[in-house]
């Protein structure tokens, strides 16, 4: 080996040396430290000779995917796995979270690409008060030659965004790759003792590395080198730092820039200054609601440009500016009216437009949307003899500078034209209209529909929703309720097309329920829409009013008949559970809709509903307990007529015991004044 071999592989293993290890982490060199196959899947297989642990096509057998679990771990700190890995073939790699205590587990990282060498995937794990476990699901497709593997499984202190550039897997930073200019290793002795690139920041001297872009080979006008951070994983905030040395011609240029997953871009940072004779410290506040990679571009003019190093990549939770506005919760703006307007109001002049009702079960008037039986907003409801009116409803003021994604939903009786029925605006601190950013734009047929808009603005604003009646005899009632805000674009923002684990709207698929369909036997349906046969059924779902729900069809079934829906394997816990979900139960003839807990080979009632209940969606809450692995099953039974339609939607699964009570006490019947709003 020569000397210089032996000087850059004696840092490389003083800098593994210096990185502390966590618990959870394992090279596979002699065992699989803790790690074990769940035995209700596929077994992984740890290789002959050691070094990695694989799943392989080749022994699937009848299972469908292989588990890797880890040992319990408790980190308390803020930690970033290192994976190390390769799928063959074809297939996929999935990391998934499982806290103790809860039935489900969470989905933290996913891989599918193919590739003929080991890749390497950087994952945020954030600091958690309990328990958990970190599982490997990994599915190769069925047939010969492939197979996924895992190399390495490193978890060390600090964010997956930090790196010194020390290791030959450069923390999972890559470079975009350009023909004539790139970001590339600098530092060790191989450098050219003739080049002016500067020694490296972290070790000081010739041995250490950095990353530098080099101008020497570019040709075009604007050539552009791209060094890409892994995407964060997890929501964070606080001071990203690093340093740079720069020596650059006038007119070339440098920038920091965030990139989320739909690739907008926003800078964050550009130097003042176009040379440097020393390493310069660079700390700038970001704040990451959503995943995103940190972009260091530079962009070259000519050959003679100069260059860029970089090194020493930090970040802290805590902000380096004081002057940066603290981290605060867009939670302020949200309301269901079950308690008041929150921090909404309207203007002191006029009088109440929005007024806050509630509207007891029955068959002809639907309720609010929370539960099916609490409060919600209602315009124009005890002035009905005005020839026109204009109601403003305000929410509260939230800073500028970030995009926030506004969620509610709106119903609409009785219009006869939709002209200003009901629009959204942004106001700023002055109470000035800036922009109408919604309005309605189709009949919502007595169905609460969501809107979702996401907006950004430089200052400090606040939301309107507008109604605006100029004929009594054209203008009908709008009902609003669930308002609520979250930062990021909604495209990206967790919302119903992404719910999370433990979480089924029926947007995408049936979330893996599943029932035996015999020809004796009714089954469950999904739909969107109204249900066919009139006087019974939703006319909406719950989720979107435009979306897709479960529900018996009764024309298709005898009476007596029932259909089951069986949820997917539950693990079971020590603690309290809690089951929240809607219920639609409209018609005449309308059976029964039970909850069952099915254990081994026994079942247990939990909760049931008789009769009509109302033309509302309504919400259930179930408390229960159960130690091991169990399924939920929703049984419906059909009436006694073809008005006898049963629906369900919005299926959350979660840590007990519910804390709403929901629709937990007993209830059969409606009201016997169908027109009964109560203030």
């Amino acid at each position: 080996m020569s000397l210089l071999h032996f000087s850059t592989l004696l840092v490389a293993l003083l800098t593994r040396a210096q990185t502390q290890l966590l618990p959870g982490s394992c090279s596979f060199d002699a065992d699989s430290c803790g790690y074990t196959s769940d035995p209700a899947y596929a077994a992984w297989t740890i290789n002959e000779e050691g070094r990695f642990i694989t799943a392989d096509s080749s022994s699937f057998g009848e299972k469908e995917k292989y588990v890797l679990v880890s040992p319990e771990l408790e980190l308390r700190d803020w930690s970033c796995m290192r994976l190390v890995y390769q799928i063959s073939g074809s297939g996929s790699l999935q990391l998934h979270l499982r806290p103790e205590g809860e039935n489900f587990d969470y989905v933290l990282w996913t891989a599918e690409r193919p590739s003929d060498s080991w890749l390497i995937a950087s994952v945020d794990l954030r600091n958690m008060s309990g328990a958990y476990q970190l599982l490997f699901e990994a599915k190769p497709s069925r047939g010969m030659g492939n197979s996924v593997a895992v190399f390495e499984i490193h978890i060390i202190p600090g964010y997956c965004i930090e790196c010194n550039f020390e290791e030959h897997h450069l923390c999972g930073y890559s470079n975009q790759w350009n023909p004539n200019v790139n970001w590339y290793v600098g530092g060790s002795l191989a450098r050219d003792p003739q080049s002016n690139l500067p020694d490296d920041h972290t070790m000081n001297n010739e041995r250490g590395h950095y990353m530098y872009v080099d101008s020497i080979y570019a040709k075009r006008f604007q050539e552009v080198a791209k060094l890409v951070s892994p995407m964060t994983t997890t929501s964070m905030a606080g001071c990203l730092s690093f340093y740079y040395q720069r020596d650059q011609a006038i007119g070339n240029f440098f920038s920091v820039f965030t990139k989320d997953q739909l690739g907008h871009y926003e800078e964050i940072w550009r130097p003042d200054v176009y040379a440097t004779s020393n390493w310069k410290l660079v700390q700038v506040d970001i704040k990451a609601p959503h995943p995103l990679e940190v972009v260091f571009e530079v962009a070259f003019n000519s050959a003679r440009g100069g260059y860029v190093a970089l090194d020493d990549i930090s970040f802290s939770s805590e902000f380096c500016h004081t002057e940066t506005e603290p981290a605060f919760d867009p939670a302020v703006a949200n309301c269901d009216f079950e308690e008041g307007l929150c921090q909404y109001y309207q203007e002191r002049t006029g009088g109440s437009v929005w007024n806050m009702v509630s509207v007891k079960p029955n068959v002809y008037r639907i309720g609010d949307h929370t539960t099916g039986t609490g409060s919600f907003l209602l315009t124009n409801t005890r002035y009905p003899s005005r020839p026109g009116y204009v109601g403003r409803l305000f929410g509260p003021s939230l800073p500028g500078n970030h995009k926030y994604c506004l969620r509610f939903y709106y119903a609409l009786h009785g219009f006869m034209k939709l002209d200003n029925a009901l629009a959204l605006y942004i106001y700023d601190e002055n109470n000035v209209a800036q922009e109408k950013i919604w309005t309605v734009s189709e009949r919502s047929r007595d169905v609460w529909t969501e809107v979702e808009v996401t907006y950004l603005k430089p200052m400090s604003t606040k939301v309107a929703f507008v109604s605006i009646c100029r004929n009594f005899w054209d203008c009908g009632l709008v009902s609003l309720d669930d308002i609520s805000v979250t930062l990021g674009d909604c495209r990206v923002a967790a919302g119903p097309l992404n719910p999370p684990p433990g979480h089924c709207n029926f947007e995408t698929g049936d979330c893996g329920y599943t029932q035996k369909k015999k020809v004796k036997k009714g089954h469950w349906l999904r739909i969107r829409g109204q249900t066919p046969t009139s006087y019974t059924g939703p006319k909406g779902d719950h989720t979107l009013g435009v979306g897709y729900f479960m529900y018996i069809e009764a024309s298709h079934m005898l009476p007596k008949q029932a259909a089951r829906l069986m949820s997917t394997e539950l693990r079971g816990s020590t603690s309290p559970q809690c089951l929240i979900f809607f219920y639609h139960m409209h018609g005449s003839g309308t059976g029964t809709l039970s909850v069952l807990l099915h254990k081994g080979d026994k079942e247990r009632l939990l909760w049931t509903r008789q009769g009509e209940q109302s033309v509302s969606w309504m919400k259930a809450t179930v408390d229960y307990e159960c130690y091991t692995r169990h399924w939920i099953i929703f049984e419906a039974i059909r009436g006694s007529s073809v008005r006898s339609d049963i629906a369900i939607d919005d299926i959350v699964f979660k840590k007990g015991p519910c804390k709403d009570p929901g629709d937990s006490v007993p209830y059969s019947g409606f009201s016997e004044n169908f027109n009964e709003i109560e203030y």
